[in-house]
């Protein structure tokens, strides 16, 4: 039989991994450390994602990925032995706490001290995120408990040191601290720096911002005390439950119709439903920092900068609030209310005036004041989400017993994405949407070009690769989309999604044929450079560039009128 490349083994281990998945979810109920665990935990081993840095190395605990995965889980679920995921949100009037984890908004219920539910709101994309992480949880804190056991099975002396720390309840301080954190070096086959490093991230940084995580020491010990309750009874192995109702929803639009609904009654009840409207993916601050900001810092006597990207990082010294600012002239936030965890703003362009913008920005004054497109600015979907928000916000609406469509003109996607073909910074315009695992691939009618964007920036055009999940990255399958005739220079997770959607609005004629696609992306990680994946932490003062050209090149192609079309004849 014919031995297959490194990028082969992996992409089958993908689609291994997300058909068990699939199967799993059907069947209701999986334990992490039996047969079916077991194949998920082999699964991921083989394709080996670059988030999850060294866990496929048995002889240390993989510490970067340990705290993305922590970053994104609530506080807790290093101890837990029972994980329910479900639907429907039945906790609303009980005791039990609602906990939200620091970097992923998904929300979770702690049910008891061995127990959290998941109120999956967000679609399969989120499945997979909490399954992976789950089994790359599993595996290292099965490397724990193998590395803190003895010949014969009798904890070593480091562990003994470990669990008296951590259940004494003391945080240790000074030469104490010290022997904690050599002693946990030791257990997780890492440095006296390396782990003092992750203390540090786990311990200072969430404390500062909300404790987040029940710290470096008091989660390890938790992982490794697990699998060893596991090795006692087996009524303590893992079990992962996916309720009825998780079931029923998964392809039923529930919450994105719900959130819809509420965009577009908002739109109508304002005044606005029969205008031309343009839509915006993008984060909660870039449209209204450009749009306002100048106006802003003017109004708190602050002397507006020459360069417009110093005026975004004077933005941020300023301790008044710019929605407030912006709320009297066409501005509203929209806080989700449907539990789809998407935000959403409407600004009414026709209110916008001169002394708002920046010097910098190109605008048609005339044009705004005549036609006053309205923008409708989307805070970032996840995954497969962002298909099913698209699809409900393009549909006519019922409201009122009559049926409203509306004028939408252009799709603005804005999104993070990790670059293949430069550096963290970047920017790259798509040219298609290639959805690794599938036979689909959507070719882009990009209205961006990179002589839109400053010269001399750096600026890639080619095809993205929209990937099942950011903790899915493997080197070697990226390498190969990136090296071969696919020549991706990216890849990200919504936005094969979102032309998905386009598409079947097209169709059933909800769009018409000709609305403008717009797709920039900025790079936020380059994962076949060793240290610069997403684990390897947050971009930092490097992303206002990107970002805000990206934002004042869509804001110019919507504040400009099209030229008319000129006759060949």
């Amino acid at each position: 039989m014919e031995a297959l490349s490194k990028s082969q083994r992996a992409r089958l281990a993908i689609r291994t991994f997300k058909v068990i998945s699939d199967a799993l979810i059907l069947r209701g109920y999986y334990k992490a450390s039996g047969k079916s665990g077991e194949k998920l935990s082999e699964s991921l081993q083989e394709f080996d994602p670059e988030i999850y840095g060294s866990m496929s190395d048995p002889r240390i605990i993989e510490l970067q990925g340990l705290e993305y995965v922590m970053d994104r889980m609530p506080r807790g679920i290093e101890k837990c032995n029972r994980i329910v995921l479900t639907a429907g949100d039945d906790f609303r009037e009980t005791s039990f706490e609602k906990i939200i984890p620091l970097k992923r908004r998904r929300k979770s219920y702690v049910v008891s001290d061995k127990e959290i539910c998941f109120v999956i709101t967000r679609g399969l994309t989120e499945i997979y995120d909490i399954i992976t992480h789950l089994t790359f949880l599993n595996i290292e804190s099965q490397k724990i408990q193998q590395q803190v056991s003895t010949i014969d099975e009798e904890p070593c002396a480091e562990w003994i040191a470990l669990r008296d720390l951590v259940e004494s309840g003391i945080s240790p301080e000074g030469k104490e601290l010290d022997q904690a954190i050599w002693n946990l070096s030791i257990i997780l086959g890492r440095t006296y720096r390396e782990t003092r490093v992750s203390y540090e991230n786990f311990d200072n940084y969430h404390l500062k911002n909300g404790n987040y995580n029940n710290g470096l020491l008091g989660t390890i010990y938790e992982m490794g005390h697990r699998i060893i309750e596991e090795k006692r009874s087996r009524e303590n192995l893992l079990t992962i439950t996916f309720t009825p109702s998780l079931q029923e929803m998964i392809g039923v639009h529930k919450y994105a119709t719900l959130w819809a609904k509420n965009i577009k009654r908002f739109l109508h009840d304002s005044g606005l439903d029969k205008r031309d409207i343009h839509v915006v993916s993008a984060n909660m601050h870039s449209m209204v920092n450009l749009l306002y900001g100048a106006g802003f810092l003017k109004e708190n006597g602050v002397t507006i900068p020459e360069d417009l990207y110093t005026m975004i990082s004077d933005i941020k010294d300023v301790k008044a609030d710019i929605y407030e600012y912006a709320s009297p002239h066409g501005f509203s936030y929209l806080k989700d209310t449907s539990e789809s965890n998407i935000d959403a703003m409407v600004i009414d362009s026709g209110a916008i005036r001169g002394s708002f913008l920046h010097g910098s920005i190109k605008c048609d004054y005339e044009y705004l004041q005549k036609e006053k497109p309205v923008i409708v600015v989307l805070d970032y979907a996840f995954g497969a989400q962002a298909f099913e928000i698209l699809d409900e916000l393009l549909c006519p609406c019922h409201l009122h017993e009559n049926e409203l469509r509306f004028a939408f003109k252009s799709i603005n996607i804005m999104g993070k994405a990790g670059i293949l073909a430069g550096n963290k910074g970047d920017i790259m315009l798509a040219t298609s949407h290639v959805m690794e695992g599938t036979p689909n691939n959507y070719i882009v009618s990009n209205d961006l070009h990179i002589d839109d964007f400053d010269e001399g920036y750096p600026i890639y055009e080619g095809p993205i690769v929209t990937v099942l999940g950011t903790s899915l990255q493997n080197r070697d399958v990226l390498e190969r989309f990136h090296s071969s005739n696919w020549k991706a220079i990216g890849l990200e997770m919504e936005g094969g999604h979102y032309q998905r959607a386009i598409s079947a609005a097209i169709i059933r004629g909800h769009v018409d044929s000709d609305i403008k696609t717009r797709y920039a992306y900025y790079a936020s990680d380059n994962p076949l450079q060793h240290g610069q994946s997403l684990a390897a932490g947050p971009m930092g003062d490097i992303g206002i560039v990107p970002t805000y050209m990206i934002t004042k090149v869509i804001f110019e192609k919507i504040a400009t009128k099209e030229p008319a079309p000129v006759c060949d004849s």
